[in-house]
Parts: structure tokens; C-alpha cells; sequence
């Protein structure tokens, strides 16, 4: 059986997987009816976790994964679910200035109004895929992505570039949130070719080719100073596998549309890194965290990293070709490998989502904040081996 037949059947599984139990699962259970957003977590007894405080960006982050389930056909309540997530997060979470604060509590009441660059990312993510879904929403969406980046502009621009983490500044700066940012840029470069973001989205690449990822091993970091310099102490040594495959991904994708090779260039040695370093050789799943000299600092496997090593490594095979593309391919097949302990839990459509080094799973509710991460690595691979058909 060829690599790539042997990934299209895993990917299909997965897939099956994410229509017949997931979906159903995370709308039917994880929503809080009639008009309360989704909850923050579901117990492995498939019973919601109902005193749980609500993270903003679970709600932009499930509407994204219900917009993208009815662009892929799914034939479940999308359009309902989209809308349920979206009118929570503005009714409970939306500030005075067009931002979103960051926690509320279990009846909606915003207990934590602080800003995080973060949960702006997702805001304007999931806009983006609500504008691809429902043309007619289109307007709304391009203006409220529009509006959230003003006040970013005015109140959060980094003097160089990027953003800050507060206002007045903090530091450390770090770059996660600028990832998802970047991947917000890219998904409204799509909806919405005549707007202002291809700007941003080469202002955050050339900030990650030149800032984030060291010029030495090439490996990216999280933590820094002030002038994007490493963040003093262990901190700012700190490599994420996870990270480096995420990156990989969408620097891969923005040197596709920008014909950058060293962008491309860049991605490989970041998913070479994660690969080769950051995969536990035990347990063969990706962990949480390195050092810059890239021995491991944080055993612990979560389910996230799984999803974005798959992701990484069948964007790099669709730029590659003979004994490169075989070796992306292998590895999409061993990250699926990967995540497959995670999915398997008592109910099907939840996950475990932490795996320690020196015990078994955690038996704990499935947190929905992972499910973004699973539905944009199965639709990923889904469309990569498409393309690759082609």
C-alpha cells in the first residue's frame, strides 16, 4: 500500500471521526442552549461542565470549527452553531472599544474585561471564516475585522513591529499570539483580497524570519524583550515542538503565495527541529516544550502539538517531491500515529488532552479549546492530498 494511500485512509478515519461523533458531540452537548455560547469543557461521561469560567476565545474558536465543518459539507446544524458562539462572544465579551476581554463566568458575566492580543486573533479568525460561509455576513464581518485592527493599530503597534502585550507595554512580548494573528491575516487575504491585510501578514513573517526564529539553529522561540531580543533567563530559551510544526505550517503557506523560498527554507528546518527533538521516543508523541540547545524542558505530551505536526508535514509534502515528499508523508502518518491515544476515550468525539511522561493519560473533561486545532488539521490534510491528487 503506498504512504500516500495508507495517509488518505487515516485521514478519511479521522474524518468520519470528527462528522459522526465530534461535530454532534461538541454542538448537541458542548452548547449551552438555548442562547449561552458552548462550554468551556465536557466530562469524559459526556456531561458539560457547567460551573466552568469561560475562556473568550473558546467561542470565536468553536464558531470557526462549525464554519468550517459546513464548508466541508457537513450536514449537521452548522449555521445554527456558528451564530450561537458568535452572538455570546459579542454579548458577554465585546468592549466599549471593540475589543474582547478575556473570562466570564458560567452566566455570562465578565469577570476578567483585560486585554490579550490573543483572543483578538481569534476574533478575527473566526470572522473570516464566518464572511466565507455566509456571504451575507460578509459586510459585517470585513467591518469588524476592519474595526478590531484600528484599535489594535492605535493602542497595541509595537514601535518596530508587531504588537504589545498591554497597554502601557509589558514585557515578555511573545510570539504565539502574532502566530495566530498571522493566520487571521492569511484566512482574510482570502475572503477579502482587496483589503489591508497582505501588509500585515509580511509584517508578521519577516518579524518571525528575522526576530522569532533564532539565526543560529533556526528554531523559534516564545518569550522576548522589549526589542524582540530573547526574554532574559530560562524563559527566553524556551522552544515549543508544537510551535515549530504550527509555524512551519504557516510560513509554508505564506512562502506559496508570496513565492518565498526562504520562507520555505525556514519552515523545513523548523519542522526538522520539531521532528528530530521534540518527539518523545517512548511514547512517539510530541512534547511540550524545549531549550534553545533543544534538550527537552517540559516532558508533558498534549493533544494540540499532534495536530499541528500533521499539519506541518502535509503542507511541506505538497512542496516537495520524491524522497522529500515520501519523508513528509511518513511523517503525517506517524503524527496521526501520535494522535490517536488522545482520541481514544470512553465516549467517542471527546479527547484526553495531557499525557505526562512517567504516567498514564489524564482522565479529566475534554477541554473544547483543542477542537479548533483537530478540525483544521483533518480539513488540512483532507485538502493537501486533494491538491496533490490533482
Amino acid at each position: 500500500m503506498s504512504t500516500t494511500s495508507q495517509l488518505s485512509d487515516e485521514v478519511k478515519r479521522l474524518r468520519r471521526w470528527l462528522d459522526e461523533d465530534a461535530l454532534p458531540m461538541w454542538w448537541e452537548i458542548g452548547a449551552s442552549k438555548p442562547d449561552s455560547g458552548f462550554y468551556e469543557r465536557i466530562g469524559q461521561n459526556a456531561k458539560p461542565m457547567l460551573g466552568d469560567n469561560r475562556r473568550s476565545r473558546v467561542q470565536p474558536r468553536q464558531a470557526y470549527c462549525y464554519a468550517a465543518a459546513g464548508q466541508k459539507g457537513w450536514q449537521g446544524d452548522w449555521q445554527k452553531a456558528v451564530t450561537h458562539g458568535l452572538n455570546w462572544f459579542d454579548k458577554v465579551y465585546r468592549l466599549e472599544n471593540g475589543l474582547y476581554g478575556n473570562l466570564a463566568d458560567s452566566s455570562g458575566k465578565l469577570i476578567d474585561p483585560t486585554f490579550d492580543f490573543y483572543n483578538q486573533a481569534f476574533a478575527l479568525f473566526a470572522a473570516a471564516q464566518t464572511a466565507m460561509v455566509f456571504p451575507e455576513r460578509r459586510e459585517d464581518m470585513r467591518d469588524r475585522a476592519l474595526s478590531i485592527l484600528k484599535t489594535l493599530q492605535d493602542d497595541y503597534a509595537h514601535p518596530v513591529a508587531g504588537f504589545e502585550e498591554a497597554n502601557p507595554p509589558r514585557e515578555p512580548l511573545c510570539s504565539n499570539p502574532h502566530m495566530h494573528f498571522f493566520e487571521a491575516m492569511l484566512a482574510w487575504e482570502k475572503v477579502d483580497p482587496d483589503g489591508p491585510w497582505y501588509e500585515l501578514t509580511d509584517q508578521i513573517a519577516h518579524l518571525a524570519m528575522q526576530k522569532f526564529i533564532d539565526p543560529t539553529s533556526g528554531g523559534l522561540r516564545e518569550f522576548f524583550d522589549h526589542d524582540w531580543n530573547p526574554t532574559p533567563g530560562d524563559k527566553g530559551r524556551i522552544m515549543e515542538p508544537g510551535h515549530q510544526f504550527e509555524w512551519a505550517w504557516l510560513l509554508t503557506r505564506w512562502g506559496i503565495l508570496r513565492n518565498d523560498s526562504a520562507a520555505i527554507a525556514k519552515a523545513k528546518r523548523l519542522f526538522e527541529i520539531g521532528e528530530k527533538y521534540g518527539i518523545c521516543p517512548r511514547r512517539k508523541v510530541a512534547v511540550m516544550s524545549l531549550y534553545d540547545d533543544f534538550t527537552v524542558y517540559d516532558p508533558l505530551a498534549r493533544l494540540w502539538p499532534q495536530t499541528e505536526w500533521l499539519k506541518a508535514a502535509v503542507r511541506l509534502a505538497s512542496v516537495t517531491h520524491g524522497e522529500d515528499r515520501y519523508r513528509y508523508l511518513t511523517s503525517a502518518i506517524r503524527a496521526i500515529g501520535a494522535l490517536q491515544p488522545f482520541l481514544d476515550t470512553p465516549v467517542a468525539g471527546l479527547w484526553f488532552d495531557k499525557w505526562p511522561d512517567d504516567a498514564p493519560m489524564i482522565d479529566e473533561p475534554a477541554p473544547a479549546s483543542t477542537f479548533y486545532h483537530i478540525v483544521c488539521a483533518i480539513h488540512e490534510a483532507e485538502d493537501v492530498l486533494a491538491q496533490m491528487h490533482k
